[in-house]
């Protein structure tokens, strides 16, 4: 076990030799950090959670009481390989969050990026890859082998599919189901969801240009009215984008995915 001198440690709490807690972090009362967990500097672990498996929660992440960090993934092929969860910086997990490592399938590990908001109840499932700045609703969950971008809502109560992709800056609207791929910057909402246009409010929160936004609003309607196959569609208006809101769109519709696409009513 290394405790660096400045840590702060809970008399009743458990900390399992071979646990790494770095200057600056906390560990409240009757929580157990396992063996093979690394604390970054600012970390705290508030009272009753469990952190375990081989997990790395970065700088100034907050865990609040009652969450599991890093147990076994919920998935019956899971046959007890050495996998990973990684946590990135100055992240808020709620209570009763909980996070799963990855599969020896998925790629062996599950990554959380820095500054995002894990409300209470929410689950990353196994071999997710979740990027900055996301935030996750309460009792929310994401299936195993999630890709969420940067900057991404996921509102409450709602389900994302596994092998599901959810490009950077989307919303998600509360009791959603997701079964399919959503564009960046795409707003989706309802029981079995649906591309129901931009997130205009993030667009404008983060200074987008009109132009661009603009420009994004024609491709949508492209995507849904033009000729060919929706395929087809997203790279005619690749050719032609000038917008790099647009271009990356198009990216990310034509990038690999094991998933089709919610296509714009």
């Amino acid at each position: 076990m290394s405790v660096e001198p400045g840590a702060r440690i809970h008399p009743s709490a458990l900390i399992e030799e071979g646990a790494t807690i770095a200057d600056g972090a906390s560990v409240g009362p009757f929580s157990v950090i396992g063996p093979e967990v690394t604390l970054g500097p600012g970390v705290q672990v508030d009272s009753h959670s469990v952190v375990t498996g081989w997990t790395e929660i970065g700088e100034g992440t907050r865990v609040f009481p009652f969450c599991s960090i890093g147990e076994i993934p919920q998935d019956l092929k899971f046959a007890g390989e050495r996998t990973r969860l990684r946590i990135g910086a100055r992240n808020r997990i709620r209570e009763h969050v909980t996070m799963n490592t990855g599969t020896a399938q998925g790629g062996g590990e599950t990554v959380v990026g820095s500054d995002g908001l894990f409300m209470a109840g929410c689950h990353i499932a196994h071999d997710c890859v979740v990027g900055d700045r996301v935030i996750v609703v309460n009792q929310s969950a994401l299936a195993g082998h999630c890709r969420i971008e940067d900057d991404v809502i996921v509102g409450g109560l709602s389900g994302v599919h596994q092998w599901v992709r959810i490009g950077r800056g989307a919303i998600i609207g509360a009791l959603s189901m997701v079964t399919n791929d959503v564009v960046p910057y795409g707003l989706v909402q309802g029981p079995r969801a649906e591309l129901d246009g931009l997130n205009l409010v993030g667009l404008k929160r983060r200074g987008v240009a009109r132009s661009d936004i603009q420009a994004l609003r024609a491709a949508l309607l492209t995507l849904k009215q033009g000729e060919g196959t929706f395929h087809e569609r997203a790279v005619r208006l690749g050719e032609e984008a000038t917008s790099d809101y647009v271009r990356e769109m198009v990216a990310f519709i034509t990038g690999e995915s094991d998933r089709s696409f919610l296509v714009p009513r």
